[in-house]
Order: structure tokens, then sequence, then C-alpha cells
């Protein structure tokens, strides 16, 4: 399934003054809305429009019923005058689909030509859903729509120039294999998601469905041709200091050391990212804090996400890493509780007592206290955010589960 909108020009917002201001303003007022309405997405959500502002392609990993297709719709549609394309693809995906069908009155005419409204040739902004699915039919033309933004059309001739500024893709399952290796390398920044893991949020999502949905509110929007501005001129502008370079430079040694090899493109890409969360937060420079999305670049098999998150964290926060390294206690308990299904209540709630509580509850502290230290500092606290939504997970499952009690978390 392909489909292709084009953003009416009504009830447009002001064009920027021409410093992009305006512009890292109003995709910060994007952010927040996304983040109020996606629980447990603020991280996706940052590096997805951090990645459209470098003028490159992310990748949404998860399972079904994550909201991966509904958060990439939401965020494109803010995106005023933009031609945005959508595709759906499975093996059998033929690309004349995908960059335009064959022209039958032209063709009756005896010339064989194609059909480009409608289609990826003509998109602004693309979101691929099953990236991981395309076939080898389409294969060669994906390659070239990603990276060089161009199409070989099937008559031959000249290349044809597409205007993509960036592709949201999304996968239900890791790609892999010889044909979704080259596609895959084209994805700059990787993020999985997962089902809620918060007990809090999950309640307030099922709640959600038995409450009349309220009024909804205009939706702050920015300009395409803001964004292009933005990614042409304002973000290759930001400054990247001496220090945020030494540190990528002993990044890329460490992870040597671990056997983990990125390409020297996909590092050089990397300084763009950094330069357009720098601009996103409205800096001229880009700071230690915007080297965290840097966890989301450098992995190609999920099994390695903390391997590399461990070390960008050390580096550039030291609070993150301390609450990283607490994530492996977290994880054994939920996994010791996973062992003991089928035990009576009173074993379960003897392990609760004695085994689980105790940990948990110095864990918590342990969090708190560094999310304050981070906070002081004015480092970036998404990553101590993110295990103290899993601690909150693990704690709850143990508090129903175990001691049959309601859940608390930090």
């Amino acid at each position: 399934m392909t489909t292709t909108t084009a953003q009416p020009a009504a009830a447009q917002p002001p064009a920027d003054p021409g410093d992009g201001s305006v512009t890292s303003a109003r995709l910060r007022a994007i952010v927040a809305e996304l983040n109020a309405r996606y629980l447990e997405r603020a991280t996706a959500v940052k590096a997805i429009v951090a990645c459209m502002l470098a003028g490159e392609h992310s990748l949404l990993l998860g399972p079904p019923g994550t909201a991966k297709s509904e958060l990439a719709r939401d965020l494109t549609s803010r995106i005023q005058n933009a031609c945005l394309w959508e595709v759906l693809l499975s093996k059998y995906t033929d690309p004349k689909q995908l960059f335009g069908p064959i022209d039958v009155a032209a063709l009756m005419q005896g010339r064989y030509e194609q059909v480009w409204d409608g289609r990826a040739t003509k998109a602004n902004i693309a979101f691929i859903d099953e990236i991981g699915k395309c076939g080898p039919a389409a294969l060669n033309g994906m390659l070239a729509y990603l990276n060089e933004r161009l199409y070989h059309p099937e008559a031959g001739g000249a290349p044809i120039r597409c205007p993509l500024l960036s592709a949201i893709c999304a996968s239900n399952e890791l790609l892999q294999g010889q044909e979704s290796a080259a596609i895959y390398d084209r994805l700059l920044v990787r993020i999985e998601v997962g089902y809620l893991a918060d007990v809090a949020n999950f309640a307030t999502l099922i709640r959600s469905a038995t409450v009349p949905a309220s009024p909804p509110t205009a939706p702050t929007t920015v300009l395409l041709g803001d964004v292009e501005q933005a990614v042409r001129v304002h973000v290759p502008r930001i400054d990247v200091p001496d220090p945020v370079i030494d540190a990528v430079c002993a990044l890329r040694t460490a992870l040597h050391h671990e056997g983990l090899i990125a390409s020297d493109r996909r590092w050089k890409k990397s300084i763009r990212l950094l330069q357009a969360a720098a601009f996103l937060d409205g800096r001229n420079a880009v700071n230690s804090n915007d080297m965290a999305l840097l966890t989301h670049v450098l992995w190609d098999s999920p099994a390695d996400k903390l391997t590399v998150e461990g070390h960008v964290l050390g580096l550039v926060n030291p609070d993150a890493k301390e609450a990283l390294d607490l994530l492996d206690g977290i994880d054994a308990i939920e996994a010791e509780l996973n062992k003991l299904k089928g035990k009576s209540r009173e074993e379960l709630a003897e392990w609760g007592i004695k085994e689980a509580n105790p940990k948990l509850s110095r864990s918590a502290n342990k969090l708190r206290e560094l999310l304050k230290d981070a906070t002081a500092a004015g480092r970036s606290t998404d990553s101590i955010d993110e295990v103290i939504a899993r601690h909150r997970a693990v704690n709850g499952r143990v508090m129903v589960e175990a001691l049959n009690m309601q859940p608390t978390g930090i």
C-alpha cells in the first residue's frame, strides 16, 4: 500500500526570520506535544526529529502495537507544505509501485513512460513500513533512493533526482541477511521501542480507552521550507568544539577494543546528528549531552546496544552510566521472579520481602540521588529516566505478583 499526501497551505505557521530560531522553537514544541501523547517515547521522538534535521533516515524497531506507525504519521503530518509518501513493503513489492507506474495512455501511443505523481519520486518526507521486508526486486531502487536520492527509470535515461529530505522507517523485526544489511546501513538512527514498562503509564493508557476523548487542539506545525533551510544552512553552522571531537575519537577507540566497528561514513554522519541535536535545543554549539544520541547510531545488533550505551555514557554522563549499571540488578530481579512462577503465595511473599524489596529499595534510592545530581549539573537525564521506568516496571510486578500489593515507585 502506498499513499501520498500533500499538506494543506491553510493555517501555516509563521516563517522563520532567517536565523533558525523560530524553526527550532516550533520543533521543540512539536517534540513536547508528541512526548505528552506517546508515553515512554521521549527518546525516540527526539532522536527522530534530530535525524530529520541532519537530513538522514531513522528506524523504529519493535513489536506490533507499539505505536511506531502512529508516531511516524503524527510527526510527519506536522510539516506543512510537505509531500508525504507512505508505503508498506513486502518481498513482492514491485519497484514501479514505489516510484511510478507505467503511463497507460502514453504506452498506447508507443511511449514507455512512468507516472511520478503520488510516488516516492515526488515525496519530501517518507514513512516506510516493514523496511526489512523489502524484496530483491525493489532493493536496488530503494538503496539509491535512500542514499543518493535518485531513481533510475525503468525505460533508462538520466536518473531522476528525488526531493526526499528524510525517511522514517519501521520494522517489527531486526533487519537481517545480506540484502537487508545494505538498507540497514542507510538508516543512521536505530531506536528500539517496546511495550509500556511503567505500570502507571500502562494504567493511563487503559484509562484513556474508558473516558471520552478531549476535543483535539491544533497541533504545532512547521513549514517544510524552514526545515529544509535548517538542514542545509543552520545545522551545518553549529559549532563542534574540540572536546567533543576528542570524546568521539576516544569513543571510537573504546568500541574498537570491544570489536564494534562502525564505518567512517557513519561516524562522519553522526557529527551532523550532534549538530542537529544542538540546533533542536536552541544552542549554537554541540555539548557532551548531545553525544547520548550516539547510543542509537553505533550498534548493529541490539545485543551490542548496552555496550555502546555504557561507553558513551561513561565518557559524557557519569550519572547516567551509573544508572545503567543498576539495570543489570533490576533485570536480575525480574528474571528471578519469572523463575518463581508456580510457587506458593507464601514463598513468593518471603522472597519479595527478604530479597527483592530491599534490593529494589536500594536501587530506587540511588536512582533518586543520580537524578538529583544530574539535574543539578545540567546533564541529560534521559538514560536515568529510562532506568527509572524499568525499575518501576519490575517493582510493580514484584508488588503485585509476589506481595499482592498496589505498586509503588520512585
